[in-house]
């Protein structure tokens, strides 16, 4: 019998991105108290677990490297639900191998072989640290952790969905990288389907809101050619990252969100060799050294009024003055890399007339306007009033009724 998702959404922290989420599916059976567990001994930059064995990148995109067999947590309080963690291989940005994990959260009797409704969904971890990457604070790790994730995960596994959470960011934490975010989501739900021997035609649905809906977008867009096998039934993505360009120049000397700015650099200095150092500010030394090995929640509001400028020498301008960022970030735009085979959910707030604070209202509507005009079936919602932390509930209950709507069959409307 398929389990409707009855939705109780209670908002019981903001702290940065701190948004929890209590799903409830109907029925629910009762779970055994949490109890104290150890956090992870081991960051997955430290974990021998993460490093894929020799000869790896001679295997096909999606093959299991290597699996075990973890406890969810949170903040060292043990969640009674196992998981297997699965080291796969993957592509990066340049269409070399690389490799990263999945944690996979399956519901209670579906054993191996046996029929499925598969979400990949896509944390918003937004990474310059390991101690970021879903497959660890999964597990309890990083005491500063928001519970957003394992509310969400263990809300559609009580639904009765398999859901596979990839580290889509990769070893690199290369957060906002359109390609390696994308080929990692789709190669994740390659080596699920292996690794739990399911159906070649397993239904399977992409979720991700912020820096989730990269993966999310992405893997979307990317699917037709990359992943042609996979059965994409529609894609979920809110509080989109669009054009990072637009983001940047939106951010850039606000009171809020202004972190981004060198997180960002960081990122596509080391993505794309732009030898950002030679055009740094003292400031900016200090700052970007400041920013690295943190997670989001960190360094999102720790600089309000900065702007690019002044992470940069005189004279340099802005980021886009410095030779090759705005290439590097150009090949970052969503809509361009393909066309979804799979109808598509966007969404996004609206807290000043032209964005939420972060993401430009505007350049999310313009995608799904472009998507429309491509065929693919496309619901868009502005969230009015709504900021980027507020916008993602009723973001959140739109796009678990569309997957729920999708894995039924049923249409969702759109365009």
């Amino acid at each position: 019998m398929r389990l409707t998702l009855r939705f109780l959404v209670t908002l019981t922290s903001v702290i940065g991105m701190g948004v929890s989420l209590c799903l409830v599916a109907q029925p629910v059976t009762a779970a055994p108290l949490p109890n104290p567990v150890a956090a992870p001994s081991q960051l997955p930059s430290q974990d021998p677990f993460y490093v894929p064995p020799r000869g790896y990148e001679n295997r096909v995109p999606g093959a299991v490297l290597r699996t075990r067999q973890v406890q969810l947590g949170w903040r060292a309080t043990n969640v009674p639900i196992s998981a297997t963690q699965i080291l796969y291989r993957s592509t990066n940005n340049f269409g070399n191998p690389t490799s990263t994990v999945t944690t996979v959260i399956s519901p209670p009797g579906v054993g191996p072989g046996a029929p499925r409704r598969l979400v990949s969904y896509h944390s918003f971890y937004d990474a310059l640290g390991s101690q970021c990457d879903p497959s660890y604070t999964l597990r309890g790790g990083n005491m500063s952790e928001r519970p957003i994730d394992i509310s969400l995960v263990t809300g559609l596994m009580a639904a009765g969905y398999t859901v596979s959470v990839p580290d889509y960011e990769g070893r690199g934490l290369r957060w906002t990288i359109a390609r390696e975010s994308g080929y990692a989501a789709l190669d994740g739900l390659r080596a699920t389907l292996r690794q739990l021997r399911a159906p070649a035609r397993t239904p399977i649905g992409l979720f991700g809101y912020s820096g989730g809906s990269v993966p999310t977008g992405f893997g979307a867009e990317l699917a037709p050619k990359y992943a042609p096998e996979l059965n994409i039934v529609g894609a979920a993505a809110g509080g989109v990252v669009v054009d990072p360009i637009h983001n940047l120049g939106y951010v850039n000397g606000k009171k809020d969100w202004t972190g981004v700015i060198p997180a960002l650099m960081a990122v596509y200095d080391e993505t794309y060799g732009l030898n950002l150092a030679d055009y740094l500010s003292p400031k900016g030394t200090r700052i970007l050294r400041q920013v690295a090995g943190q997670c989001i929640e960190q360094f999102a509001d720790a600089y309000p009024g900065l702007t690019d400028r002044q992470l940069l020498k005189p004279g340099v301008g802005g980021i886009l003055d410095v030779p090759g960022a705005r290439r590097a970030l150009s090949a970052n735009i969503m809509g361009t890399l393909g066309t979804p085979r799979a109808p598509m959910m966007l969404g996004v707030g609206n807290s000043d007339g032209v964005g939420d604070g972060v993401m430009i209202t505007g350049d999310v509507a313009r995608l799904a306007g472009s998507f429309c005009r491509r065929g693919v079936p496309t619901t868009f919602t502005e969230y009015r009033g709504q900021s980027h932390t507020a916008a993602f509930i009723p973001w959140s209950v739109e796009a678990l009724a569309f997957l729920d709507n999708r894995f039924a069959g049923r249409p969702t409307g759109g365009c």
